[in-house]
């Protein structure tokens, strides 16, 4: 293999941040020059991520992140993965006449939690003021930022339907009636004194940062953001993706009870690797539980670049995410199997299914006690739910339509030895109609739930969704590694086939960034309208012809994307020395690692 990359990989001592965008990245690094942690630096990241990809993230979306504290030496889960509202029940959907939640508008809506997470890491780990980490969204919001073609081209595909179905979007996203220019400078003024408002509440709490810390998080849950929310919701009946209006069922008191928490990561043992991931409420184990079916595969010995290690992955990836299926969902109300999932003994009868040929079965494996639910995944994978020829409402790369919503990943360590690995989503400005005077949309993340009882992503009050969003860390021998990227479905595919390579070829990070990814759409999708594309996957051509034909008559039915559109993975590492490493998807030609 070539040593040639698309970029370089950065290395150095300081501190590292990379981003799915080079502003963020840039903002990010800055604050770890002013003296800022790794956490400090991610807030700051985030939020300006919030304004330079509105169209993959907002300030109501949702946040996993899962960080190390050089502080306490603990590794950990952040949740901001919120709630559904307390009228969120199957009988008030199935009323409105539907079968799925519809992936856009206000029915899909659940608790905004993005902000309070991003507070909740700022309060008990980092280091600087509110006004210190909140100055740079405020900054680019107000005097603005240069608007990606990308984003530009998705307000111009729907100008037309927010002038007639959400007016509030066209004012912000195509003010005066203008959808912006690629690269010409956006500003979004209301996003801007929403945040400046949340800056002086805090302030007016007194010196303190907890205190003002605090203050701001009551602000937007009790304060105006809440009090906009609902001045606009309480008569807001809005068209979605369904093809018809709908009101929400957010309440104030759902959003003034939920809190952001922490808990404990979900870990996995792999060639020496302690991997990290996030519990069942979100598609993370699914990444662990293919570790465990590849365990007794040497991979080592295969091409990384070639139809066996493509064919072998594929299909342990289609056993995870037929579990995944199944049985996964909100662990605080559901039992989850997950020891059994992760057991060997189960994973030597999964990985026995593996064939030379590509299955077309959905195969979710059959735990004691809980096969209704493996029964259940395969009764409606095949089901037709009736809504029509529908794109799925979160995309993943520039194959795919640019009206779809999508997600943010970002990396940080500090020369501490802090780390944060976190994956934004939600609030997209396709998702949802903005709030008029916040400069902001709600999020449409219940479109993951099953309008049927007995399961463990059924819709109920006050659970979280299954959600896709999925951070990693892993260590080994002093190593520590944040990694990961946008996605959907496609995220722990991606980072699988990322990881893999870099554990067992000897691949640099940016190596490993610029290797050709593929991945598989066999599962049933998570986003409306819950597709199932049977034996379907997805490559990128510089696997070769020969590879696509051998993965074609192994029964694969491959989808050869354009070049460089697979994938946006992000990355950092640091050694037991402190020297950090991180690299940067060049796909997209936006995501960007900085450090030195």
């Amino acid at each position: 293999m070539s040593d040639f990359t698309t970029r370089p990989e950065i290395r150095g001592t300081f501190g590292v941040a990379t981003s799915t965008h080079w502003i963020a990245s840039a903002v990010g690094m800055s604050i770890l020059e002013k003296g800022g942690n790794a956490f400090d630096a991610a807030v700051a990241t985030a939020l300006v991520l919030q304004v330079v990809e509105p169209h993959l993230n907002g300030p109501a979306g949702d946040m996993p992140a899962i960080f190390h504290s050089a502080t306490t030496g603990e590794t950990k889960v952040l949740c901001a993965q919120a709630v559904t509202p307390a009228a969120a029940t199957i009988e008030h959907y199935k009323a409105q006449g539907l079968t799925l939640i519809p992936g856009s508008g206000l029915l899909a809506t659940v608790v905004p939690g993005a902000f309070d997470g991003w507070m909740l890491m700022l309060r008990d780990h980092g280091s600087m003021s509110l006004r210190e980490v909140l100055e740079p969204v405020v900054y680019y919001a107000r005097d603005g930022h240069p608007m990606l073609p990308r984003v530009a081209h998705t307000i111009a595909g729907l100008q037309d339907f927010f002038e007639a179905e959400w007016p509030s979007s066209a004012a912000v996203w195509a003010p005066n009636g203008e959808a912006p220019k690629p690269n010409a400078l956006f500003k979004n003024p209301d996003l801007a004194r929403t945040y400046a408002r949340l800056i002086e509440a805090g302030e007016a709490a007194g010196a303190d940062r907890v205190a003002q810390i605090d203050a701001a998080r009551t602000e937007w849950r009790e304060g105006f953001v809440a009090d906009a929310i609902f001045d606009y919701l309480k008569d807001a009946c809005v068209m979605d993706v369904s093809d018809k209006k709908h009101s929400a069922v957010l309440a104030p008191e759902d959003m003034k009870n939920w809190r952001a928490s922490y808990e404990d990561t979900l870990t996995y043992e792999y060639e020496g690797w302690t991997v990290h991931k996030t519990h069942a409420w979100s598609q993370g184990p699914v990444l662990l539980q293919a570790l465990a079916i590849l365990k007794g595969f040497d991979l080592g010995k295969m091409d990384p670049m070639g139809a066996e290690f493509v064919h072998t992955v594929t299909e342990a990836m289609k056993l995870a995410y037929a579990d995944r299926e199944a049985y996964y969902g909100d662990p605080a109300h559901s039992d989850i199997p997950m020891e059994y999932l992760l057991s060997e003994d189960y994973n030597v009868e999964r990985r026995k299914l593996i064939t030379a040929e590509a299955s077309t079965e959905q195969r979710p494996g059959r735990v004691p006690g809980f096969e209704h639910l493996a029964d259940a995944y395969v009764e409606r994978a095949a089901r037709d739910f009736n809504v029509g020829q529908v794109a799925a409402q979160e995309p993943t790369m520039s194959h795919l339509t640019e009206k779809r919503g999508d997600t943010v990943h970002l990396d940080v360590i500090d020369r501490w030895g802090n780390m944060v690995a976190a994956t934004p989503s939600g609030g997209w400005l396709q998702s949802s109609p903005v709030i008029p005077g916040l400069g902001f949309p709600l999020n449409s993340r219940a479109q993951m739930f099953w309008l049927e009882e007995g399961l463990p992503t059924s819709l109920a009050p006050n659970r979280r969704p299954r959600t896709t969003l999925t951070p990693s860390l892993a260590e080994k021998d002093g190593m520590q590694l944040v990694f990961g990227t946008p996605g959907g479905d496609q995220q722990d595919q991606w980072q699988l086939i990322w990881f893999l390579r870099f554990v067992h070829f000897g691949m640099e990070l940016q190596q490993c960034m610029d290797a050709p990814l593929f991945h598989s759409m066999h599962f049933q999708g998570s986003f409306f309208p819950r597709e199932v594309r049977t034996a379907e996957m997805m490559l990128e051509p510089n696997f070769g012809a020969a590879v696509i034909e051998d993965l074609r008559a192994r029964g694969h039915k491959v989808i050869v994307a354009d070049p460089w559109t697979v994938g946006r993975l992000t990355a950092a590492l640091r050694e037991p020395d402190g020297l950090m490493r991180a690299a940067a998807t060049p796909r997209l030609m936006q995501a960007y690692a900085v450090g030195r």
